[in-house]
């Protein structure tokens, strides 16, 4: 039998985190991120009562996804 790495032991899920703590790691503003829910360019993956939660890496792409229309002109693209 193999050894397990540390990380091994923890399941695979992604960490959900809420809106406020999503925007500041893409580092965008809290609204943004609602605004990105709102146009369905971001889905929350769950609730913790009323705060919607978010995997990071959806937020990141989100991100991405708004610095592409931006730089590329594109109409209705939201500011990130």
């Amino acid at each position: 039998m193999s050894p397990q790495t540390p990380l091994a032991r923890f399941s695979p899920l992604p960490a959900l985190i809420p809106g406020p703590l999503a925007a500041h790691e893409a580092g965008v503003a809290p609204a943004t991120i609602r605004k990105w829910v709102q146009l369905g360019r971001l889905t929350a993956a769950g609730k913790a009562g009323r705060a919607q939660l978010f995997r990071l890496e959806d937020v990141f792409a989100a991100e991405r996804d708004a610095s592409r229309r931006t730089a590329a002109g594109m109409p209705g693209a939201a500011p990130a």
